[in-house]
């Protein structure tokens, strides 16, 4: 770890003095990659810096208790301060660890969220309505920039299917974690005899693709325009702005009715076509390489049920870290930061086992 740790220094401090030359500032492209390499690396230095003062300082301590001879009053102060620093060392090698943790290449990108009505009916719709707004108030929270690309309603409040787009630093690093179905248990407005239902939604969670990152041939997608229907202004029922992309080698469909232009809906409709294929793809290489060492947290595993919002107790349990809070009003509020940061240092904790 140390070799490791002193290459990433020297590879910061030979970046430091490359990002100051006038030649490199005066191309903003290479400038600009070097400084989000440095970026990247700066915590891993400074962390490490602040190791290895501890550990110099130990030296020091164990130097003076040496050399302190008959002064017991200095040897007892230079004892001290051994004990305070050797208790530091363990938990700066485990913060180093984990901030030497492979990183995610997606996590710094905007996020496309997915959510589908499941079993359930109207009440299956209605919760889909529930998490969209409960995202929607946690990106917020976060100062992320959320935009709706396509809503299916059910006329009732509810929804069948809605996109969004969230843009914000990081995004994905926290809403990864939220791929899977969601299952809700509690009273429908419309049950007289007061009865619990249990229905569920699914959510899926695609980092947003740069062109470089994946490419569609035009002839492999039809393109269809209609006139969009539902809330939409003046312009709904008389321009043919929706889109509907169609790409045929898989059969995915991607419809997109949210802005009166064409040419914008057209232009967020290929978004989510490449964030689906792209996430496609990275599904099969998960399936390749990791069978059954494969982390049930972060998997992205549509099918699988990963949380349980029950109403009537006020609780929501995440089945995958086990944390159950009585914070069920917050969390639908969009106070998700207690059960995702379980997760990512669940998701850390499973990383460490193989480092």
């Amino acid at each position: 770890m140390l070799e490791k740790l002193d290459f990433i220094t020297d590879k910061y401090n030979e970046l430091s003095a490359i990002v100051s030359d006038p030649e490199v500032i005066a191309n903003q492209a290479v400038w600009q990659k070097h400084v989000k390499e440095m970026g990247e690396m700066e915590p891993i230095v400074k962390k490490y810096q602040e190791y290895k003062k501890v550990k110099d300082g130990i030296e020091e301590a164990k130097m003076l208790i040496g050399e302190a001879g008959s002064d017991e009053e200095m040897k007892e102060l230079a004892k001290m301060e051994l004990d305070e620093l050797e208790s530091q060392v363990e938990p700066l090698e485990e913060e180093l660890k984990v901030l030497l943790l492979p990183k995610d290449p997606n996590d710094e990108k905007n996020v496309i969220l997915e959510i589908r009505a499941g079993t359930g009916g109207d009440e299956a719709a209605l919760f889909g309505a529930d998490l969209m707004r409960m995202y929607t108030m946690y990106a917020e929270s976060k100062g992320w920039k959320v935009e709706p690309m396509e809503v299916s309603d059910t006329g009732i409040g509810g929804i069948k299917e809605a996109v969004m787009m969230i843009k914000g630093k990081g995004a994905y690093s926290r809403l990864k974690y939220e791929s899977g179905a969601h299952r809700v248990q509690r009273v429908p407005e419309t049950e007289s005899s007061g009865r619990i239902h249990t229905s569920a939604a699914t959510v899926a969670v695609l980092p947003e693709v740069d062109d470089v990152e994946i490419e569609i041939d035009p002839n492999d997608v039809r393109v269809d325009v209609y006139r969009s229907s539902g809330n939409g202004g003046q312009s709904v029922n008389t321009t043919d702005s929706a889109v509907r992309l169609t790409h045929e080698p898989t059969g995915l469909v991607v419809t997109c009715q949210d802005e009166k232009s064409q040419i914008k809906n057209k232009d967020k409709a290929f978004k989510v076509l490449k964030a689906r294929l792209y996430d496609m793809e990275m599904q099969k290489q998960q399936d390749a390489i990791a069978g059954e060492r494969k982390s049930q947290v972060g998997s992205g595993d549509r099918s699988e049920r990963i949380r349980t919002y029950n109403f009537p107790q006020g609780r929501v349990s995440d089945h995958r870290s086990g944390q159950t809070l009585y914070k069920l009003d917050q969390f639908m509020n969009g106070q998700l930061d207690e059960i995702i940061d379980g997760l990512i240092t669940m998701d850390q904790a499973e990383k460490m086992k193989n480092f």
